[in-house]
């Protein structure tokens, strides 16, 4: 069941007893009493940013490491000075992030433990709420990423062999419009 409060921009989704409340860019998962505010990234948040990075490429069977955690850091780097990244944060400390470059998201990334939280759902209607649409790639083999970015109303428009791509690895570039959800 979920309920919707239009006037006050707010969801409870009591499958997951969630609220989130987008004005304030917060959300509140009552399953682990855990408070994530979004922020824009400081030049200090590159080693977690960089960090979380790794950790998907680490634990992803299917994804080869073609850069070294040393590399994940700098370009989470390259990526906070460009001024395209916005952290989600919680008493633990930085938890996700996504990277924003005008429409098209270079980046979205939860850590592992706080993956299923509506943290990336929370990175990602901040996305949305900043443009009229966005653009994006994700891999072939990433099941969860595209059952993900289709609930949010993205639609593949392209599908690629890899070529175009560092890992080398079939993609697929997806989209999104404000009206799509």
């Amino acid at each position: 069941a979920r309920t919707t409060d239009l006037r006050a921009a707010r969801t409870t989704d009591l499958r997951f007893a969630r609220t989130t409340d987008l004005r304030a860019a917060r959300t509140t998962d009552l399953r682990f009493a855990r408070t994530t505010d979004l922020r824009t990234a400081r030049t200090t948040d590159a080693g977690r940013v960089g960090a979380i990075l790794s950790e998907f490429v680490d634990t992803t069977p299917w994804m080869p490491r073609v850069h070294s955690r040393a590399q994940d850091v700098g370009f989470a780097g390259f990526m906070i000075d460009q001024g395209w990244v916005t952290v989600a944060e919680n008493e633990t400390g930085v938890v996700g992030f996504a990277a924003l470059d005008a429409d098209r998201v270079q980046s979205l990334y939860v850590a592992r433990d706080n993956r299923h939280a509506g943290v990336g759902a929370q990175l990602l209607n901040a996305m949305k709420l900043r443009c009229a649409g966005l653009s994006l790639w994700t891999f072939q083999a990433n099941d969860g990423a595209q059952r993900f970015y289709i609930k949010h109303g993205f639609v593949a428009v392209e599908h690629t062999d890899g070529q175009g791509n560092d890992e080398g690895l079939p993609d697929i570039r997806m989209e999104w419009s404000k009206g799509e959800t």
